[in-house]
């Protein structure tokens, strides 16, 4: 059996050494990188040949790439890098790989056309100037293939460890039983359709309700399909930590003991000392990280399941960082969970590595409803005057023109709109000048003055090369407005939003890129509402799943005498205090209590404290951390007594576990809609204009997708009984009721006493 592997990471396996180095280099973009090798080729004469695809074998390795270009006239090999700044500010060890990466190229070449002798030669090419600078060297045929050997001898025996895994892997697989007597009502159904999904080569959108284990039904299908489906890599991706959490708790189940699991976390979460910079002079975990990380990559391989944890452990044995130890390990890993934005954002890991290394993978989206508010975010972009002002004060006087001039042009606009917010067909082309020029200007300062350390600056600089850099993708899935709030002598300050609308446009190549993506949650109805906004082909498959609860286990009742629109907020207090306290006193124990609103959650809390001082209260507060959010959710202990309020859509409206007695009811005091504001008026405006439903894409659909989830999170099991009720006539109405789940038989709307 043969192992495949690309040039580049055959070299970054056997030449990377020296230390960790991430200090602060400007360096091109993507666009600018392939722009910068387009330009180098068309300078070359007649005859080059650019983007020249290679391969070799050597014992069970076949080694595969693309040469930048090949002179055959000069008899000259090209490899183009980009850059920006002082060329003799790189690191030795960037120029070793680099070297490296070409001598490969050149024996493979020298292989394929039998050629006695080669010049190689390092392009260096400087976006800012536009100028090569050239490194060439001459060597023989039979010193290229000493070198090329001498690199695959130190890969051969990991690529015989890796076939060795992959193998033990696919045989494990291939008799790996479900890990209990049988499924759940619904699991099935579901993991059928995962399975089918990746099978044909399709997207799949399945609505499946709590409690039937979904994330159990869709890891073990793929976990059968890997080998048949020839599978490098499944992605399990969560929106938030609970969701990471429950997957590997799956696995765990699961027991595919060759199975090698890793799960990444945040860069914060993982850093041991954030109070460092990420270089060798700075953090002892950075210094000499490519000499140790051989040692620790081989440990954690052996170790195989590789969460947090584990994964720090084996990082601090060897010295390494915990967090690049685990961006190594997701290349050699089975199994990754990880955040969407992983796989999602502009300059996602997986995405990457995936597309580079020609990857087949599958991906879960587990509680994708929450996508479409997190693909918005990734693809949108803010510029806070304010910051600019502060930056002005303090900046380097080679920055102070560049960045007046945005200045300027930023209070140009602020006088010209009348309006506190105002949403414009277009970005402007002065401001929009004005900060490419900054953004230019600080690329420059910061490449001469690599070792300047001004935060405010680097963030500024950040967030203007995200604006300008979304701007020239901007379109009908994106708005772009301006807020003005007052500011000091009189003098208006605003912010800058380039916000996506529809994520679509931006997720359709991370959707077929894969071999399939499984998007799953309890709430994705109206199917055509997160099909048009998350990009989905028209024929992606859509699959409801059975519910294994019965209408019988929770009792929805329809508060119909309640408004709980804003202007109705003070005459609902009591209404709504009163019906919680009448359910209570009938049946104590724990409940939830949702709310459109801190401001309306207390107002309720207060006078019900007044009313019942009996009945215990807890209340989610503003920024609670995660020690907070823990102990919030304690309380719910099997048999107590006690009502939480919380926000709807926050940090309890879902993701919680509170089965049996923790949890047997919900009051929900709201359509969840969200704010009626300007931004959302512009949602509403783009989406009619879209897709023809603007209220129910801005307004309806988001809304009841949160109140579905909260009253999720009284039914977990087959043996739950509860109650959930809505308050709100609207909740009455037929075109509410219609988006709500199939299974439940909501009461007719009954007095309020």
């Amino acid at each position: 059996m043969a192992y495949s592997v690309a040039v580049r990471a055959l070299c970054e396996f056997t030449a990377k050494c020296g230390d960790l180095d991430l200090r602060f280099t400007p360096a091109p973009t993507a666009q600018e990188g392939m722009a910068g090798h387009a330009l180098v080729a068309s300078r070359r004469g007649e005859g080059y040949q650019a983007e020249l695809a290679l391969s070799g074998e050597f014992g069970p390795l076949r080694v595969r790439g693309r040469a930048d270009g090949y002179d055959p006239a000069r008899g000259r090999l090209e490899e183009v890098k980009t850059y920006r700044g002082d060329l003799q500010r790189m690191p030795a060890n960037h120029r070793q790989l680099h070297w490296a990466q070409l001598k490969v190229y050149g024996w493979l070449l020298c292989q394929q056309q039998s050629l006695p002798e080669i010049e190689l030669a390092l392009v260096y090419f400087d976006i800012g100037s536009q100028k090569e600078t050239l490194l060439t060297e001459r060597h023989r045929a039979g010193d290229l293939r000493a070198f090329f050997e001498e690199q695959c001898q130190r890969f051969i025996a990991w690529a015989e460890q890796e076939l060795a895994h992959v193998g033990a892997r696919n045989a494990a697989l291939e008799t790996l039983t479900f890990p209990h007597a049988g499924f759940r009502h619904g699991q099935r159904q579901l993991a059928e359709a995962v399975y089918k999904a990746v099978s044909t080569g399709c997207c799949l959108m399945a609505q499946a309700p709590t409690g039937i284990g979904k994330t159990l039904g869709t890891l073990f299908p793929l976990l059968k399909a890997f080998q048949r489906q020839a599978l490098d890599k499944v992605f399990f991706l969560a929106a938030k930590t609970p969701g990471r959490q429950l997957a590997l708790d799956a696995l765990r189940q699961i027991r595919a003991e060759p199975l090698r699991v890793l799960e990444l976390v945040a860069r914060d979460k993982a850093c041991e000392h954030p109070e460092n910079a990420c270089h060798g002079e700075s953090c002892p975990l950075a210094r000499g990280f490519y000499d140790r990380l051989p040692a620790a990559r081989e440990a954690a391989a052996q170790r195989r399941w590789l969460d947090r944890e584990t994964l720090r452990e084996v990082a601090l044995a060897h010295q390494v960082c915990p967090y690049y130890l685990a961006q190594e390990m997701a290349r050699w890993s089975d199994l990754v969970v990880g955040d969407y934005n992983y796989y999602f954002d502009t300059s996602a890991l997986l995405f990457g590595l995936a597309s580079a290394n020609q990857w087949r993978v599958s991906v879960l989206v587990d509680e994708a409803h929450n996508l479409v508010d997190r693909a918005r975010k990734m693809y949108s972009a803010e510029l806070d005057q304010l910051s600019l002002k502060t930056l002005r004060k303090t900046a380097p006087a080679v920055l102070k023109k560049p960045l007046e001039r945005v200045g300027r042009s930023w209070s140009e606009l602020n006088k010209a709109q009348a309006e506190d917010y105002c949403a414009y067909a277009e970005p402007p082309q002065k401001l929009l000048n004005a900060l490419q020029g900054a953004v230019t200007a600080i690329t420059d300062y910061l490449t001469d003055n690599p070792t300047a350390r001004d935060n405010a600056l680097q963030d500024f600089y950040f967030e203007a090369m995200q604006f300008v850099r979304m701007t020239e993708q901007f379109d009908s899935h994106s708005l772009f407005d301006l807020s003005k709030r007052p500011g000091k002598g009189g003098r208006d300050l605003s912010r800058l939003c380039l916000r996506n609308l529809v994520p679509a446009p931006f997720l359709e190549p991370r959707f077929a890129a894969s071999r399939s993506t499984v998007l799953f949650s309890a709430t994705l109805n109206p199917r055509h509402y997160y099909s048009d906004l998350l990009g989905l082909a028209r024929n992606t498959p859509w699959l409801e799943v059975d519910s294994p609860f019965n209408a019988g286990q929770l009792q929805v009742r329809v508060a119909a005498e309640v408004s709980t629109r804003y202007q109705h907020r003070a005459s609902s207090l009591a209404p709504i205090a009163e019906l919680m306290a009448r359910q209570f006193g009938e049946r104590p124990g724990n409940y939830l209590a949702f709310f459109s609103s801190y401001d309306y959650l207390q107002q309720v809390a207060a006078l019900f404290a007044r009313e019942q001082p009996q009945v215990p209260i807890w209340l989610q507060a503003r920024q609670m951390n995660e020690a907070e959010r823990q102990a919030f959710i304690q309380r719910f202990d099997a048999g107590g007594q006690g009502i939480g309020f919380a926000v709807l859509g926050g940090a309890f409206g879902e993701g919680i576990d509170l089965p049996g007695e923790r949890l047997i009811g919900a009051f929900i005091a709201t359509l969840g809609l969200p704010q009626l504001n300007p931004v959302n008026e512009q949602l509403r405006q783009r989406m009619a204009s879209l897709f023809g439903a603007g209220y129910d894409y801005a307004y309806l659909y988001p809304g009841l997708q949160k109140v579905v989830q909260a009253a999720g999170r009284v039914i977990r099991t087959t043996e739950d009984q509860g109650v959930v009720y809505l308050i709100d006539d609207r909740f009455a109405r037929p075109e509410v009721k219609r988006l709500l789940p199939s299974w439940w038989s909501m009461e007719k709307p009954r007095a309020f006493p």
